[in-house]
């Protein structure tokens, strides 16, 4: 039962994983969406004291999380470059740890605007697909995307993340400050953190690359069409308001 739990991608054989919305992809999403609501419920009934504190517990398991993944690896012998905490879910690790302790707008927006549209992503459709549920990177990948969407999508639900465009300059002006770094890594060490080298089999960036020839030209689009979802309700929200204030004048 046991006998692939230390195997990673790049080491287990084949017809062993999971495939996509079945039996075992759909336990976690369903977990995922249980511990959204239950999250909710409690952050609600939490003063601002408890809710600082339920924060930073959160962003404490992720980074334990990932500290999991690395000690797995170091203790079995397959870490290498390419488990580098450089691609954008592993980077949302270290914007959330920061936010628990200060929370700045900046970095609110950004893991409103980038972290859940991410991890939401990569709880869809996830790309550790060769893992049976029984691997402890299976375990983690499922985990630490499940904990990364919870941080910023129960703050917002709650009240205590709001959107606002005048701050999206500034965090997607920090996704480039970190994009172009990484891109220089990517080179260096020829990996594809990212998704900044090659598309990764990520669908929509598999499309820009057939259409345009270079994945990357496909990223303003992608990027835009990810802000017109996420803050187009906050905008009609702001919109009634604003009626609603001008018919009770």
């Amino acid at each position: 039962m046991f006998q692939y739990f230390f195997e990673t991608k790049d080491t287990i054989e084949k017809g062993v994983g999971f495939e996509h919305f079945d039996l075992t992809h759909m336990f976690w999403l369903v977990l995922a969406v249980v511990l959204t609501v239950v999250g909710c419920i409690v952050y609600k009934k939490l003063d601002e004291k408890g809710r600082r504190t339920f924060r930073r517990v959160l962003a404490a398991l992720i980074v334990a999380d990932e500290l999991y993944k690395i000690i797995g690896l170091l203790a079995i012998g397959k870490y290498t470059a390419g488990y580098l905490p450089l691609h954008l879910c592993s980077i949302n690790i270290f914007i959330i740890a920061i936010h628990a302790i200060k929370p700045y707008r900046v970095l609110e927006n950004f893991l409103y605007t980038v972290c859940i549209p991410s991890s939401l992503a990569a709880l869809l459709m996830p790309n550790w697909t060769q893992l049976p549920l029984l691997n402890f990177m299976h375990i983690h990948s499922s985990t630490v995307h499940i904990l990364l969407l919870l941080y910023p999508l129960i703050l917002t639900l709650c009240g205590d993340m709001r959107p606002r465009l005048r701050y999206l300059p500034g965090s997607l002006g920090l996704l480039l400050g970190l994009a172009i770094p990484i891109y220089g890594v990517n080179e260096w060490l020829g990996k594809n953190f990212m998704f900044l080298s090659n598309p990764g089999g990520v669908a929509p960036l598999v499309f820009f690359e057939k259409l345009w020839g270079n994945h990357l030209y496909g990223f303003p689009v992608l990027i835009a069409a990810i802000v017109a979802v996420m803050y187009t309700p906050w905008l009609i929200m702001d919109f009634v308001q604003k009626k609603r204030k001008k018919c009770v004048e």
